[in-house]
């Protein structure tokens, strides 16, 4: 476990399987991990919570998409931000980090330390 262990990320994915296991996997690493379905419920984790990174999917039913990022992007310029996605093209313009799907958790895990570790791993800033 390492000094990123008392930073608490957000994981936001409609799809169970994947934010269930993600969390699963990341606790394993020794990581504090909340979880949330959907823009709405990531919003209460926020309020409620002192989240240091975000992992979100891009496209969910429930506040997803371009209102997310434009939600992240207003609303939390204080958080580390990681995007995954399956949808996204590489030439969409979004202003964090893009993990596309499928990708493995420990280039995931290695993104989020990062994080944690340089500030900020905004895109285009």
């Amino acid at each position: 476990m390492n000094s990123s262990a008392q930073s608490l990320i957000l994981i936001v994915e409609d799809e169970d399987s994947i934010r269930l296991t993600l969390r699963d996997y990341l606790k394993g690493k020794g990581y504090s991990v909340i979880v949330a379905s959907d823009g709405v419920g990531a919003i209460k984790q926020l309020l409620d919570n002192e989240v240091a990174v975000i992992v979100s999917d891009y496209r969910m039913d429930t506040l997803g998409g371009d209102y997310w990022i434009r939600f992240l992007k207003e609303y939390c310029p204080d958080k580390k931000v990681i995007i995954t996605s399956g949808f996204l093209k590489p030439e969409f313009p979004i202003p964090f980090p893009v993990l596309y799907k499928p990708f493995d958790y420990s280039e995931l895990e290695r993104q989020i330390a990062e994080a944690l570790w340089s500030g900020h791993p905004r895109d285009g800033q």
